[in-house]
């Protein structure tokens, strides 16, 4: 993956047909990579603070449980969104 996204930094830092330089692939990589890592973290510590508060409170494992997974959905919707629009803006 690394020397996909290392192929693509040089093609793109060629000259365009326009005469300017066209790293827009770059970007993209980019933007959808930084995506990518914000969303594993985000639901890396709702994992693990989940886990903690039900290690806490074992009583209250089905709230927390339903409130984590809500949670999860709604950041994995806001990457899918995140990447669409990093391939979005590659097209455009």
């Amino acid at each position: 993956m690394l020397l996909n996204l290392l192929a693509a930094v040089q093609d793109a830092a060629q000259p365009a047909a326009g005469g300017g330089v066209d790293l827009s692939t770059f970007g993209v990589g980019l933007g959808i990579g930084l995506v990518l890592i914000g969303a594993g973290i985000g639901l890396g510590r709702i994992g693990g603070q989940a886990a903690e508060a039900i290690a806490r409170q074992p009583e209250a494992t089905a709230d927390i449980r339903g409130t984590a997974l809500l949670i999860a959905f709604l950041m994995e919707g806001a990457t899918i969104i995140g990447v669409i629009m990093a391939l979005v803006a590659k097209i455009l």
